[in-house]
Order: structure tokens, then sequence, then C-alpha cells
């Protein structure tokens, strides 16, 4: 649970890397109350709603942004691919691919595998004599 709160605390940390599991956790955790505020929105009409929406999203706005440059950092890509959302028609759907992918497996240029080398369960066996 606590891996949710990670980008909180690296608030307008654009450096680094971030696991998957990091990722994908924050996006729920702040995902899940802005459509429980849109949708009680919705079915209000009210302002006030909308206005704690609009304030909501622009608080969560540089943690998320941040996260996922450095889940692209994990990725193995450019924090700048972000930019195909914008400028590039469907560049969400690679941007979202890249955020699928999993880890590098070795260390790149933004830092430190962030994930665990897996050990194997049995070692090898010596061979027979």
């Amino acid at each position: 649970m606590s891996l949710c709160f990670v980008p909180f605390r690296r608030y307008a940390d654009f450096t680094g890397r971030a696991r998957r599991r990091e990722f994908w956790s924050f996006m729920l955790l702040i995902l899940v109350p802005a459509a429980s505020l849109v949708v009680a929105a919705l079915l209000s009409g009210s302002d006030a709603v909308w206005l704690a929406f609009t304030s909501y999203l622009l608080v969560t706005f540089l943690p998320a942004l941040a996260a996922s440059v450095r889940r692209l950092h994990d990725a193995g890509r450019s924090g700048w691919w972000w930019l195909l959302v914008a400028f590039v028609p469907f560049g969400g759907i690679a941007v979202l691919v890249f955020l699928l992918l999993d880890s590098e497996a070795r260390d790149n240029d933004h830092g430190p595998r962030p994930k665990p080398v897996p050990v194997p369960a049995h070692p090898a066996s010596p061979p027979p004599a």
C-alpha cells in the first residue's frame, strides 16, 4: 500500500525510475476518486462538485505526470515520449503501451533497476560424476 503514496512524496521528481506496481497502484489511487467526483457532479449537476473535481485534477496532475515520466524511464524510454499524447493523434495508445511494458532488465541512463533481480528457486545441481 505504501507504493501508492510514493509519487506524492516524490511530487515533482522527474528523475529516476518507477516500477509498474508503484505507477499503476498510484493511478488507481487517484483515478477512483476522480471517477467518483465525475459521477457525483453528473448526478447532482452542482457547480461546487465540478469545482472540487477541477481542484482535485490540479492537485494530482503534477505527481501523475512525474510518475508517468519515471515509469517511461523504467521502460527504457525518455520522458519526452509523453508529448505524443498532446501532439500526435492516437499517441496516447503508444504511451499506454510503453507504460505497460516491463522494466528494463538492466540499469539504464535513468538509474539502477528498481525491480529486484529474481533468484533461481533451485540452484543448479552439480553434474553427475
